[in-house]
């Protein structure tokens, strides 16, 4: 069975069609799953997903994250996740798509509003790792360095990440351009490691991967990051490198690239940089929005102080 290619907006319609006159469910139940669903497209086309066949597991999760840190109601997100699990359950009998992501979906546990942060020691053996990898000259290994390198120097969305063209990155002056929510163009800068791993990226892995187009030829020739069969690389793609390195930490929350965006804010309080620089370097429209690593920052330090404080 292979999975059609609709768009996700159009198979949200048509499922429910089905669970108002399919089904004959109520129109309060109808209304609920509308309005979590259409949440749902919001979120996944913001991530340049705006296929179901593209939504997977681990960007389900980060929908109902997201909600968790935004402080709604947990009654709110249970309801989401079964709203997205009905959703997807029909789009797999139905023949839409060939396998459920929603299948293993649970909202998220606990009061916690915070995201989730690696620490830097993590975070270091995860790049060194990476690096040993990369050091063998295999394409593949070489664009993941280079990836997770970016998106925690830089503290980019993977939406942003994957529209990178090679023409916006300036390695003399360790920036990269990149286009943010709403279209609003953003300068980030990186430090050496980065470079480093983009340059061993541009100058021996992307020529192998891109041998695999055309020539070259297509969007793919403009593309900083390429998927595994020469292609742009994708959101899809940019969640799977991340979840692979992240899935045996200890911790709770997402796995996704939106992790090391979270880790990269933090560490830069930590490291005493000014809130409105951080929210520059985001993207942030609202000094509130980045105003909750301010508060990761000092449940972190409350729990160093539990740990090691021998009065605490």
């Amino acid at each position: 069975m292979t999975e059609r290619t609709e768009g996700l907006a159009a198979v949200v319609d048509a499922f429910l069609a089905h669970a108002r006159h399919g089904r004959g469910l109520s129109e309060q139940t109808v209304r609920a799953y509308a309005n979590d669903l259409e949440q749902l497209v919001a979120f996944a086309m913001a991530r340049g997903v705006d296929r179901l066949s593209d939504v997977g597991l681990e960007l389900l999760r980060d929908w109902l994250w997201d909600a968790d840190h935004r402080g709604l109601a947990r009654s709110t997100i249970a309801r989401r996740s079964s709203s997205v699990r009905a959703f997807t359950r029909w789009a797999s009998d139905s023949g839409v798509i060939t396998s459920d992501p929603g299948a293993r979906l649970r909202a998220p546990k606990g009061a916690s509003h915070l995201p989730r942060v690696v620490s830097s020691d993590q975070v270091r053996t995860m790049l060194d790792s990476l690096a040993a990898r990369a050091a063998t000259d295999d394409p593949g290994s070489l664009r993941d360095l280079a990836v997770v390198e970016l998106l925690y120097a830089a503290g980019i969305r993977v939406s942003e990440l994957v529209g990178i063209d090679v023409r916006d990155l300036d390695r003399s002056r360790l920036t990269v351009r990149v286009l943010g929510k709403g279209g609003k163009e953003r300068v980030v800068p990186f430090g050496v490691p980065a470079r480093d791993a983009l340059e061993a990226w541009l100058d021996r892995g992307r020529p192998a991967l891109l041998m695999i187009t055309r020539a070259g030829e297509g969007p793919a020739a403009d593309a900083l990051f390429l998927g595994d069969r020469g292609g742009r690389l994708g959101v899809r793609g940019a969640y799977r490198i991340v979840a692979r390195l992240l899935q045996d930490l200890p911790g709770e929350g997402p796995s996704g690239p939106h992790t090391f965006r979270h880790t990269a804010a933090t560490h830069l309080l930590d490291g005493g940089a000014d809130l409105r620089a951080v929210q520059e370097l985001l993207g942030h429209a609202s000094l509130g929005t980045t105003q909750i690593y301010t508060h990761v920052s000092s449940a972190r330090l409350r729990e160093v102080y539990r740990t090691a404080h021998p009065r605490a």
